[in-house]
């Protein structure tokens, strides 16, 4: 059985967003420094909890790929599923906690003492930065729903590859911020009043929010031990029932073992007639056509069984 491998475009989308979240991280915390923007300080925090999730999610890629030992026979793949959740974990505590906070408290008690001007020039030179990351992740995110026949949409919603979607939805949530950012330190210059950039800041942390509650719950779900999305279900159970000597298909199971690893089990009701040559015949056919024609199946299991007394079998397919 192959060996998973470490999927070279998901590490450098994480690598490429990595370096870029730092670079501003350390722009946004001088210019906030300077100035004394609450929302400059927050996107600074947020860049720096970016940063750390690519961190994780590049720990997640790696040691996910690990190939299959004696004490997990099934490999790594759910790992990456732990690291990915540690980075939402981080993303809320850090990056959203700390930004409404300090929005709070900007508005209670904080006045603004520093140059607007800096902080105009380091927003416009992150946004630049960002939108190359995000541009990357765009690209991935795309050439991975043509492979998957189906919308960027939904395939952001149904991947199980959680770093690619990690990296997309935090690099949105950061140019959203950014402009967030922007607005409440305009409004804070034209107004002379702190209150529109205490509820930027505050409304950098709800996005954040937002953001590691979504990957939270992805990664909760693919730890459990998700199945794969209904149409991959029904063109798997469609081979399963095409093969020789099946005339039933009574279950079909299937997990998500890893970003790149589908288990598949089936009890399946062959001929009456089929000889046990037959019936590894068709197993061994089974995990041939599937693992053909999808890369992500790496274990294929089929166990025979009778028909239920009073289940009616529908007729051969001629044609299989």
């Amino acid at each position: 059985m192959a060996q998973p491998e470490v999927k070279t475009e998901s590490v450098g989308t994480v690598v490429v967003a990595g370096a870029a979240n730092l670079a501003i991280a350390l722009a946004k915390l001088v210019a906030g420094m300077i100035s004394g923007s609450a929302a400059m300080l927050s996107e600074a925090v947020h860049s720096v909890a970016d940063t750390t999730t690519e961190v994780l999610l590049y720990l997640a890629l790696r040691r996910g790929a690990r190939p299959a030992d004696a004490r997990h026979p099934f490999g790594y793949g759910k790992e990456s599923y732990v690291w990915a959740f540690l980075a939402a974990v981080f993303t809320f505590v850090a990056g959203a906690g700390f930004a409404v906070t300090h929005g709070v408290t900007t508005i209670l008690v904080h006045e603004h003492s520093g140059d607007y001007l800096v902080s105009y020039v380091v927003l416009a030179v992150s946004f630049a930065i960002e939108s190359v990351s995000l541009a990357r992740a765009v690209r991935q995110v795309r050439a991975e729903s043509r492979r998957w026949r189906t919308t960027p949409r939904r395939f952001l919603r149904l991947t199980s590859d959680t770093t690619v979607k990690a990296v997309f939805l935090e690099d949105s949530a950061a140019l959203i911020g950014l402009l967030l950012a922007a607005v409440g330190v305009a409004l804070s210059q034209l107004t002379g009043d702190e209150l529109w950039d205490g509820v930027a800041s505050i409304l950098i942390g709800l996005l954040l929010l937002v953001v590691a509650t979504v990957l939270a719950r992805n990664n909760i779900s693919l730890l459990v031990g998700r199945s794969v999305p209904e149409r991959l279900r029904r063109e798997i159970a469609d081979e399963l029932t095409r093969l020789p000597a099946v005339r039933r298909l009574d279950t079909l199971l299937t997990m998500q073992l890893g970003p790149a690893d589908i288990l598949v089990a089936a009890k399946v009701d062959f001929d009456d007639e089929a000889s046990g040559a037959t019936i590894e015949a068709a197993a061994d056919e089974a995990e041939r056509r599937l693992t053909a024609r999808y890369r992500q199946i790496r274990y294929v299991f089929l166990d025979p069984t009778r028909t239920p007394p009073g289940v009616t079998r529908p007729p051969a397919d001629p044609d299989a």
